[in-house]
């Protein structure tokens, strides 16, 4: 049966508890024999970005450089195993918002993944929960190792817009058929941008907000303790910087 419907997510704050980028990166940087102190000071450099005003696409792009020169199969490879260590802890997944996606894909609606993380962090959440399409920041990739670059921009704000528009004019759907799922304001584009839509979590002026346009709210969930860190026995060569 051809799907009449698409209902687009949004990751980090939404389908999950945690940010994946971060829970990701404190995994990664353990694996490659690097402190727990070095994690923290690469998190409060992209914190003190934030806290400056810098917009999340340029703090999205700071992220990515923490990879330059890594190992393609070694991210991924790792990706898996961290993500697989959340599902082992459990309370990494929002279930109000698995259970709405559940629900959209027992419907036959297209599930889409549209996230400002990468597809090494977001490619093993897919594969899990069974969703049809992800779109994300794409970080470059020459001969088999990161760049520390992107290519496109990356997927905040009216990014995400004009990839749910695009995604349905591919399948021709129209908008009023499509559902979009976020839980912060850099969302919002997304938001407007489809037929009906849903705030998960959220801070009081973005319910307000959904409120006003008369969108669901969904509760958020309780962020999960840290995964237990890896050891660097797999761990390759470290990342420059």
């Amino acid at each position: 049966m051809t799907p009449t419907r698409i209902a687009f997510f949004d990751v980090d704050g939404t389908l999950t508890t945690g940010t994946t980028l971060f829970r990701f990166l404190r995994h990664y940087l353990a694996a490659q024999g690097y402190p727990p102190q070095e994690y923290e000071r690469r998190r409060g450099v992209l914190k003190a970005m934030t806290e400056s005003g810098a917009p999340r696409e340029r703090t999205n792009l700071a992220y990515v450089e923490n990879y330059e020169g890594a190992d393609l199969d070694t991210v991924t490879g790792l990706a898996r195993e961290w993500f697989a260590a959340e599902l082992r802890q459990g309370g990494f997944l929002n279930p109000r918002a698995l259970a709405a996606l559940r629900r959209h894909r027992r419907a036959g609606d297209l599930t889409v993944l549209v996230s400002g993380s990468i597809p090494a962090c977001l490619d093993p959440i897919s594969d899990y929960l069974g969703t049809h399409e992800t779109h994300c920041t794409v970080p470059e990739v020459v001969d088999g190792r990161y760049t520390g670059r992107v290519t496109g921009p990356p997927m905040i704000g009216a990014t995400k817009a004009d990839t749910l528009r695009a995604a349905a004019g591919t399948h021709g759907i129209p908008l009023d058929r499509c559902t979009a799922y976020g839980d912060h304001d850099s969302d919002l584009p997304m938001l407007r941008a489809a037929g009906s839509a849903a705030v998960v979590g959220g801070d009081a002026p973005l319910r307000a907000l959904a409120r006003s346009y008369g969108w669901a709210l969904l509760p958020g969930a309780p962020l999960p303790p840290p995964v237990p860190l890896p050891g660097p026995a797999r761990a390759g060569t470290p990342v420059p910087g």
